[in-house]
């Protein structure tokens, strides 16, 4: 019976021992009261990870010189994009029903070369000067495009002397609190016309630049992540207002990049340091814009999308370009 109990008692005395060497060392250290003690834990786990990174850095870049090494693939960053929800009007490269719609639509004629775009560019009235700046840099990016002083017309009036001037697009710049914070894009002779709202606008003074350093030439144009029918729409609206034929001699670059239905507007130069590097430089201006309405007319006529955000903002994951 002793026998019994003292094995009783090494069997309980080994699972204790078990249980303490099997408890794992917690990374918990909210539960730490002390602060000095709270805060030298947590710069010990930092600096802890920081090795261990640079480690895993050091060791990536020595099997990478192995021969015979082949890199692992790319992990897909989990972002909101990624995670996007499906839409029905999602289109892909090799659409045959798209493509007969877009052989046919407004801007068919641009994209088969059938015309050169001539471009009207005017602002709201009594503008402060930042838009003034705003717009000059703007007519200056786009190739043949023309400032157009306002001075109180309507927009009815500008859209029909254009028209008759054989102009291809009028763009308006709104301003709200001296700043521009609209811009209203207008297809001639019969439209469409669409509405977007204009955030964050930077002249070239802003990102200390200079206007003199955009050339004459006529720049590449990028349209970047549309994949929807109305982004298609947004895409050849915006990608018509510059020449279909880029100068690279000038190696400027003008880029609508769609992001989470917003749009962002970059005006760059390559800059070659030798044949493998190419560098960047950001000219001016920049912009950001959201699409408000589209409607099917020169700023007449039954609107075809019309942003309402309570309505449709009812899920961070759905996006409409």
């Amino acid at each position: 019976m002793e026998e019994n109990v003292k094995k009783k008692g090494e069997v309980e005395g080994s699972d204790e021992e078990e249980n303490v060497v099997s408890m794992p060392s917690t990374s918990n250290i909210s539960g730490i009261k002390n602060k000095a003690a709270r805060t030298k834990m947590f710069i010990a786990m930092q600096s802890q990870k920081r090795k261990e990174r640079i480690a895993a850095e050091k060791q990536k870049r020595k099997d990478a010189k192995q021969p015979g090494y082949v890199a692992p693939p790319k992990k897909t960053p989990h972002t909101i994009d990624s995670l996007r929800e499906a839409d029905v009007t999602m289109v892909t490269e090799e659409d045959e029903e798209l493509e007969k719609e877009e052989a046919i639509d407004a801007y068919a004629g641009y994209f088969t070369k059938s015309y050169v775009p001539k471009v009207l560019v005017t602002h709201s009235d009594n503008p402060c000067g930042k838009t003034v700046k705003f717009v000059r840099e703007l007519s200056q990016i786009i190739p043949g495009a023309k400032l157009f002083w306002r001075k109180r017309s309507s927009i009815k009036k500008m859209v029909s002397r254009a028209r008759a001037e054989g102009y291809t697009d009028v763009l308006v710049v709104n301003e709200d609190r001296r700043v521009p914070n609209g811009l209203l894009v207008i297809h001639l002779p019969e439209g469409p016309t669409a509405l977007f709202r204009m955030s964050n606008p930077k002249i070239c003074k802003d990102i200390r630049r200079r206007s003199k350093e955009i050339t004459a030439h006529r720049p590449e144009v990028i349209l970047n992540n549309f994949k929807t029918r109305l982004g298609r729409v947004v895409a050849r609206m915006l990608g018509a207002l510059f020449h279909y034929e880029p100068e690279f001699k000038g190696r400027q670059v003008c880029t609508f990049h769609n992001q989470r239905d917003y749009i962002f507007f970059r005006h760059h130069r390559y800059e070659f340091k030798n044949t493998e590097k190419v560098k960047l430089r950001e000219l001016g201006p920049r912009f950001t814009l959201k699409l408000q309405w589209l409607q099917q007319g020169a700023f007449e006529g039954d609107y075809e999308w019309v942003l309402k955000r309570h309505d449709m903002e009812t899920s961070r994951r759905r996006f409409f370009l």
